[in-house]
């Protein structure tokens, strides 16, 4: 807010004041300036010279003018611009906080961080959820969750490996270990035992009885907790069609193209299969499995995310 506030004063009046952040709340920031209809978010991917990813996101108060700027700009930079709105993460990374938690958990039901990890990579991502974390840094992720309240506000299970690995030091790839041993100087991930014993540790705090979990099902868990997060996003508006989804996923985070993307993909699955299983999860682990509202209406009139988008 201070800064914006000091940019508002410095610069000339039809300047758009852009920020990058990946969660901050852009309607308060524009709260503080005395042009709001120019404020909003450009919301690079990193490395930003590399990803293609632009998620432009529009507050409450953002003129047309603006996101048609903005928008254009995406394409003078040769990014591809998707407009959100603005959100806990927005589209992207509440959809990716969802995945890692829903990959957290079943490490501390029974399987182990590089087995997800394979199970991801064959589906067709460059990495997967432990990797990705060891790359970014743990200690991200940790500060987000201690920082924002979340580990407190959330019921257990609720990212307590990480919570431990970060708070023994092991940070990832920068400080050599992390949910994997890395040799120094290198970036290829090795397994370490040490890992295994701080799941079982937490485990058995939660009274988690601990069983092998097959690849299918790690692979089903992660899309379709992917896809279920996707449709509460739609229904609430922070994307407006379901292809705006699939581009971000596919452009930003690694989602495999040729899968289309985890919009697309339910509908190849179908709303009531998925609406069967998504409520056999629930049944399972609870309402953090609670289906989307707009899944449900979609499966009761047997529509695709594909029909919802073109009939609004």
């Amino acid at each position: 807010k201070n800064i914006f506030e000091k940019l508002d004063r410095n610069c000339k009046p039809e300047a758009i004041l852009a920020t990058n952040t990946s969660s901050l709340d852009i309607n308060e920031i524009a709260s503080v300036t005395g042009r709001p209809e120019k404020v909003c978010g450009a919301h690079f991917f990193s490395p930003a010279n590399v990803m293609k990813l632009m998620e432009n996101v529009r507050t409450d108060a953002s003129s047309a003018e603006t996101l048609a700027t903005l928008m254009g700009l995406s394409k003078v930079l040769g990014k591809t611009g998707v407009l959100v709105g603005v959100g806990d993460g927005f589209v992207g990374n509440r959809m990716l906080h969802v995945a890692a938690r829903i990959a957290e958990f079943m490490v501390e039901e029974g399987a182990l961080p590089w087995q997800v990890d394979k199970v991801i990579y064959d589906f067709g991502f460059p990495m997967g959820p432990f990797a990705m974390h060891d790359m970014a840094g743990v200690d991200i992720m940790y500060l987000i969750l201690k920082d924002s309240g979340k580990k407190d506000d959330n019921p257990a299970p609720y990212f307590n490996v990480l919570y431990q690995v970060a708070e023994q030091g092991r940070y990832g790839q920068k400080t050599g270990s992390g949910f994997y041993l890395y040799e120094h100087g290198k970036r290829t991930p090795i397994a370490d035992p040490a890992v295994i014993d701080i799941i079982e540790t937490e485990a058995e705090k939660l009274n988690i009885t601990r069983a092998p979990l097959e690849n299918s099902e790690i692979e089903q868990r992660c899309l379709y907790g992917l896809i279920n997060e996707g449709a509460k996003i739609l229904e609430e508006g922070i994307a407006y069609r379901p292809g705006d989804i699939d581009i971000i996923w596919s452009y930003g985070y690694g989602f495999p193209r040729f899968r289309g993307g985890p919009m697309y993909m339910a509908d190849l699955i179908g709303s009531r299969a998925l609406l069967e299983k998504i409520r056999e999860f629930q049944d399972r682990f609870g309402d953090y499995w609670k289906p989307a509202p707009l899944l449900e209406e979609l499966a009761q009139g047997g529509k695709t995310f594909a029909e919802w988008g073109a009939d609004r």
